[in-house]
């Protein structure tokens, strides 16, 4: 799936009314899943899921607790954009912010503020759902 059509599905869930342009959450994150499951970043995507490769990332880079606070059903910890910027390849990160029109630091800012949440509604039970993420995107929405 295209980064502009993830950027959507991921606004709509967001509640961003589906934004997918360059500066809106949606889009942000949007390239950054698409950077992953393209390989762009580690190599580590998990096939269609690339957020289990990202959570998977940001664990190896000491945001265990952060993590697991999203895929739970507790409150959600946050994160900072100097940490997502941390746990990022570079090349990534510059991507994406390319992508949206924005500094590297904004980017990561950006995805800070609006990862925990995404993960949190990607994830309703607690744990990961099966499926591509395109599709548990589609069955989450509110």
């Amino acid at each position: 799936m295209a980064g502009n059509d993830l950027g959507s599905l991921l606004g709509s869930l967001l509640g961003g009314g589906g934004q997918s342009g360059g500066g809106g959450a949606g889009g942000i994150l949007g390239s950054l899943i698409g950077a992953l499951a393209d390989g762009r970043g580690t190599g580590g995507g998990n096939g269609s899921n690339p957020l289990g490769g990202l959570l998977e990332m940001l664990t190896r880079s000491g945001l265990t607790d952060q993590t697991q606070s999203w895929v739970g059903t507790g409150e959600n910890q946050s994160v900072s954009g100097t940490q997502i910027a941390e746990a990022l390849p570079d090349e990534t990160l510059r991507q994406v912010a390319q992508d949206a029109g924005v500094s590297p630091q904004d980017a990561a800012d950006q995805i800070a503020r609006t990862l925990p949440t995404a993960v949190d509604r990607l994830t309703p039970t607690g744990s990961m759902p099966e499926g591509s993420l395109e599709d548990i995107i589609r069955q989450q929405q509110l």
